[in-house]
């Protein structure tokens, strides 16, 4: 497990009308990878941004850019999020009927691939294919806003998780997001987290706050 855990601000909290100049900052400010709520408004309640805008955003910043896909179909949109810059391209299961299919073609555009649980979702769904799993995100709020308070019956999950993780001896980061916060990102490492997803906890304070704000999260 990740001795420093990974910082991933969403910019679902940011200033939309100054995007680039936000990713830069929380760049500055320590940030590990950019998070990336993609969402259509079909499988989650609410829309969001596209390709076009990661692909502009992305020469504003050289860590990885962590892309949610909250979106169904997920298929027919992984290459326009690779050639737009996406790193990490993660989608749900209820995404698709073939999820093993979706994670090996994220593998094949050369990104890594990852698996999103919604607070309902049960974690064998990937027991049989842990072998193209690079990333697993743990959703602790309903996807659709931001703000929205932590869950704290996720924990077990982010254990569970851990354990398969552990058992299967890879490299696979657990991610969770939603309502995470100084409070709540201790319970998270504690469960076994590797990274941590946080909107609102970021940018609250604008620029000059976000370094003191990630170094909380990471319990520096």
């Amino acid at each position: 497990m990740a001795e420093r855990t990974i910082i991933a601000p969403s910019i679902l909290s940011a200033d939309f009308a100054s995007l680039g100049q936000e990713v830069r900052a929380i760049a500055a400010a320590g940030a590990d990878w950019v998070h990336v709520d993609v969402m259509d408004g079909h499988f989650v309640p609410n829309i969001t941004i596209g390709p076009d805008v990661v692909k502009a955003l992305r020469p504003h910043a050289t860590i990885p850019f962590d892309v949610h896909l909250m979106i169904a179909p997920a298929d027919p949109y992984l290459e326009a999020f690779r050639a737009a810059g996406a790193d990490l391209i993660s989608v749900h299961p209820e995404a698709g009927p073939h999820l093993n299919r979706t994670l090996k073609r994220i593998r094949e555009l050369g990104a890594k691939a990852g698996v999103v649980f919604n607070p309902s979702t049960d974690p064998s769904v990937i027991e049989w294919m842990m072998d193209e799993v690079d990333l697993i995100l743990v959703m602790s709020i309903n996807p659709g806003f931001g703000g929205q308070k932590f869950m704290t019956s996720q924990l077990r999950k982010i254990e569970r998780l851990r354990a398969m993780i552990d058992a299967s001896g890879r490299q696979i980061e657990l991610e969770v997001d939603g309502g995470v916060t100084p409070e709540t990102a201790p319970l998270c490492r504690a469960a076994g987290a590797t990274a941590l997803v946080a909107g609102t906890a970021v940018f609250r304070g604008g620029p000059e706050a976000y370094a003191a704000n990630i170094a909380a999260l990471r319990g520096d």
